[in-house]
This record gives structure tokens, sequence and C-alpha cells, in this order.
């Protein structure tokens, strides 16, 4: 049985210094680093990020850069199997028009035909903030640019996942409509908590659609703030997560370390992520 820790990863950024005072962004300064930092944490996954701004220019998006990811992941034991893709929340292909949207399009090619290479299985459309649904032709939209990329994600092992602030009966239903062999759902403890929606009903309504996890405390209606002090039930949620059968892996999009040391914020986090895992499992 693969352990706790072998589960747990984290998004990349948190083991760097904040950018511009945001709590995600992708780490042009220090991006090599974070990984010899994973390594000294004992963590063996992170899940990539990705802007809007410059996205051409990230390395996961050009052909040095993937060398260089490739190279510094093996030399210090890290795998990227996930990416949350910002950019999408940033300029949501399903809210613009002609070449607009063409070009946004464009960049999600772009982006799932960059984690092939990386061997990146799932990538993170947040259907969140600015990437909110607002309207059934912006679902349309969504729906049909999705459903025709079916086959090709599938030829390059990729598979798009929803983080949504979708009720649960109504995400359930978002969700139905797309194939299940490639698309599925993140599900984010925290923002879950923030909407004030229960864990039991959400994980009983779409849990076989779970791949991915974002584990992340929020105030009810508020920020994100250390795990253990907000609105979510960590505890709670992984366990029913686990016992709905999900074996996926755990990110911690956790809060930013207000004293800077960002790499003893993430050991705690890891730390009780490993306890409630192991929690679950007696």
């Amino acid at each position: 049985m693969t352990s706790p820790l072998q589960r747990i990863g984290f998004m990349q950024g948190r083991l760097s210094a904040m950018v511009d005072g945001k709590i995600q962004a992708f780490p042009w300064n220090e991006w090599r680093e974070e990984f010899p930092r994973a390594k000294a944490l004992g963590l063996t996954r992170m899940e990539w990020t990705i802007d809007q701004d410059r996205l051409r220019e990230n390395p996961l998006t050009t052909e040095a850069g993937q060398k260089d990811i490739i190279g510094v992941a093996q030399a210090n034991g890290l795998r990227i199997p996930s990416l949350t893709g910002d950019c999408f929340m940033q300029a949501p292909f399903w809210k613009a028009s002609g070449s607009a949207r063409a070009a946004l399009v464009d960049d999600l090619d772009l982006v799932v035909a960059s984690c092939s290479k990386l061997g990146v299985e799932f990538v993170v459309i947040p259907l969140v903030d600015n990437g909110k649904i607002e309207t059934a032709e912006q679902e349309a939209t969504l729906l049909h640019v999705l459903r025709d990329r079916a086959a090709s994600l599938a030829r390059q092992g990729v598979k798009i996942v929803f983080e949504s602030d979708l009720p649960p009966a109504p995400l359930a239903a978002f969700i139905a409509k797309l194939p299940v062999e490639t698309f599925g759902i993140n599900y984010d403890v925290g923002n879950s908590a923030s909407l004030g929606y229960d864990s039991t009903e959400e994980i009983a309504a779409y849990a076989p659609r779970i791949l991915n996890v974002h584990v992340k405390d929020r105030l009810r209606g508020g920020t994100t703030v250390p795990l253990g002090t907000g609105a979510a039930d960590l505890a709670k949620a992984i366990r029913l997560i686990e016992q709905s059968g999900y074996t996926g892996q755990y990110i911690l999009q956790t809060a930013r370390a207000a004293d800077g040391d960002h790499a003893g914020a993430l050991a705690r986090y890891r730390d009780m992520t490993i306890g409630w895992i192991g929690a679950a499992r007696r």
C-alpha cells in the first residue's frame, strides 16, 4: 500500500517567496530551487502552475524548458502528475468569442500537449472566480470545445479536472455531461468549506469522478487560512474521500507562511495531512 507521504504533493510556488503579494503565481525566480526544497521535505509530487501572463514563455511550454524540468525533477525524485491552469481562470475561452476565443483555445491545446510530453496526467480548469460559468451559452461553449478534444486527450494521456463552486447536485449534473474516461473533478476542501457546502453531500454526489484533491482551509465566505484554523473539517472530508475508494493524490494548496518560513509551514501541513489520511484508513 502506498504510504500517505507518497500521496501528498504541493502546489508549485508554495516553496518560494510570494510573487507580487499573490498567494499563488508561477515562481519565475525560484522554480528550479523548489525541487530540492521539496526533496528535503520528503515530498515526491508537485502540481505545476501556469498563468496567462507569459504563458508561452513558461518552461512547461518550451522545448528547452521541458528538458530543464525533466532534468531537475529526475535529480530530485519529483513527479509532476498535475497542473493547475490558472491561465484558464484568468482568460477563460468560454467567455471569449471570435479570434480571441480561437487564440485561447490554442493556448489550451499547447498546455495539454506540453503536459503530455512531461507525463502530467491531470489539468485543472478552475470554474471559479473569473472562470465561473455564468450563462448557458458559456457552458455550451466550454462543453463543445472539450468534447471535441476528448479523443485527443485520451491519446495524449491527459485528463481535464474541474474545480467548481457549484453545489453538489449541479456539479454532478455538469460532470455527467462529459465522458468519464477523460474528465473529472478536482475537489478543493477549503473552497467547499468557504461556500458552506457539506462534504458528506458533495462526496456522495460525485465521488467516482474525483480525480485530484486540493488540501486547503478557508474561512466561511472568506480567504485561505492555515490548516485547522478555518471552516474546513479536513479530517472528515479526507475520511469520506478515502472511504469512497479514492487512491489519488492530495495537493497542499495551503496558506502562505506569515513569517516567510514557507518550508516550515509546508512541513506542518504535510504532517497534518499524513495524520488525516492515516486516521481515515484505520
